[in-house]
């Protein structure tokens, strides 16, 4: 087996459940400290976060990864326990497997062989793993850049390693991220018995035509790299649980996920104007969990093409799409950012996994990425 497969193995084979990093970041220190890299911690909370770079000058090259996972799920339905990892078939299955420990093993020898053949190289490196990517997301990366703000350490490019592959490895990068609000809506009515309408006021029936208008809205258009805002609704409660009981409040929870067409503030106005046109009495708490970003400066895009098509004989698609990622963080320092990593069909799933020839091809992908950008 290869180096990158071994250590792959070797972490999935640690329960990391979110926000437990159960020892994997204490196993790549040791990889990464004979080579030069300094290891620091910078743990906060409940949460572990390790920052090694080697060098000091810039510009500085920062691979990023996360070492938590999400649970397993129902162990029965597994085909081999999730934290024993199994090769079946030329797919390497474990919890993490794809998200995104293989990404972690292939940075990794990607670094050492790296440092290996320019030990005098331009810049710095780094790497960044926390431990709170999969959980809340606040004792992690956020307070890791404070940190280095702080320090003004300054952050040129980052790699990130999650599973942007959708059919084959390296067909899709992330070039940005949409951002994502949240907002806990409370609906007041009046309370009463659905034989007396009269003497009551139903919440549900005063929010349905809001519904329908926030659903049936345009939000935006999107853009050249974005596709249109996308309203949804997560959760509607409300009722006693008793048939003849008018409740007396509704509470619905909605997410929208939005491009750079549209900002904060711009989307929390125009829901609070159709609450207050339908003359509901409400509540409504937001809560940002990340602002979109993008990155259309060339330098990190173009060395991350140039890999693939050395080491894959393609170019990605240059895409937004997804989930919220720790670039979120990242971005607003002004670096530019890019998503690379395991093909991503199998991630949260029970009998996660992802391809043994994918695992070395990804370490091959990220040191060559390194050459384009910081070989002497």
């Amino acid at each position: 087996m290869s180096q990158t497969l071994d250590l792959a193995i070797e972490l999935i084979r640690r329960p990391s459940v979110t926000p437990d990093d159960a020892g994997c970041m204490d196993l790549i220190a040791a990889k990464l400290e004979p080579f030069g890299f300094k290891t620091e911690w910078l743990n906060f909370d409940d949460t572990r976060n390790i920052w090694s770079r080697r060098g000091r000058s810039g510009p500085l090259l920062v691979f990023l990864g996360h070492t938590d996972v999400v649970p397993a799920g129902p162990l029965e339905d597994w085909l081999s326990p999730p934290f024993e990892p199994e090769i079946r078939d030329g797919q390497l299955y474990g919890r993490g497997a794809a998200d995104m420990k293989s990404g972690i093993a292939a940075m990794t020898t990607a670094l050492t062989r790296f440092v290996s053949r320019y030990p005098d190289h331009k810049g710095s490196i780094a790497l960044l793993l926390t431990s709170d990517e999969e959980g809340a997301a606040t004792n992690g990366v956020v307070k890791v850049v404070e940190t280095l703000q702080e320090r003004d350490e300054k952050i040129d490019w980052c790699l990130i390693g999650e599973p942007s592959s959708f059919a084959t490895l390296g067909d899709v990068i992330r070039i940005g991220r949409r951002g994502s609000l949240s907002g806990v809506l409370r609906v007041f009515g009046v309370q009463g018995h659905v034989a007396y309408p009269d003497k009551a006021e139903n919440p549900i029936h005063r929010f349905a035509p809001v519904l329908s208008e926030l659903t049936h809205e345009v939000w935006d258009q999107g853009n050249e790299y974005f596709p249109p805002t996308s309203f949804q609704i997560s959760n509607i409660q409300a009722g006693t649980g008793a048939e003849n009981v008018i409740p007396g409040r509704l509470e619905v929870m909605f997410n929208f996920r939005f491009s750079t067409a549209l900002t904060e503030d711009r989307i929390k106005q125009r829901v609070h104007a159709i609450l207050d046109k339908h003359g509901l009495r409400y509540e409504l708490n937001w809560r940002l969990s990340g602002a979109p970003f993008l990155t259309t400066k060339p330098e990190l895009i173009d060395a991350v093409q140039r890999a693939l098509e050395i080491v894959l004989k393609r170019r990605a698609r240059m895409d937004t799409g997804g989930g919220t990622s720790d670039g979120r963080f990242i971005a607003p320092t002004g670096a530019q950012v890019v998503e690379l990593g395991p093909i991503n069909g199998s991630i949260h799933k029970v009998n996660e996994h992802v391809s043994i020839e994918d695992i070395d091809k990804l370490s091959a992908v990220y040191e060559q990425i390194l050459v384009n950008l910081l070989a002497s």
